[in-house]
């Protein structure tokens, strides 16, 4: 990601790998795996239901997350992260729960044999 100075980049003059473009594409695989599953049954129960769970995870990330941090488990270096954070936790460590209450149920579901 670029900073108000330009691309972000390491001491040896390469671009620094961030958070946000490293979920890129867990979510691009979300969306895709998730948009390939559309056609099977039962589809919109299995949004409804990955929704909620989404919830459920994200609202346990919040929490957890800023416990740990707070608590001092671990840090970020801020010049990998957006900027953008919930209380301490930075955004990008929602993705990784928003992808899996949907990517995990869209990935069992083109996994079933289909009934015939």
């Amino acid at each position: 990601m670029a900073g108000a100075d330009g691309p972000r980049e390491t001491p040896n003059g390469c671009r620094a790998v961030t958070y946000p473009l490293i979920v890129i594409p867990f979510v691009v695989a979300t969306v895709v795996v998730t948009a390939l599953s559309a056609r099977r049954p039962r589809f919109r129960a299995r949004m409804v239901w990955s929704t909620a769970a989404a919830v459920v995870l994200i609202l346990l990330t919040a929490v957890f997350d800023n416990v740990m941090i707070a608590a001092g488990l671990f840090t970020y270096p801020e010049e990998h992260l957006s900027g953008i954070r919930i209380g301490l936790a930075p955004l990008e460590d929602f993705a990784y729960p928003l992808c899996a209450a949907f990517l995990v149920p869209a990935v069992a579901t083109l996994l079933e044999k289909p009934n015939r």
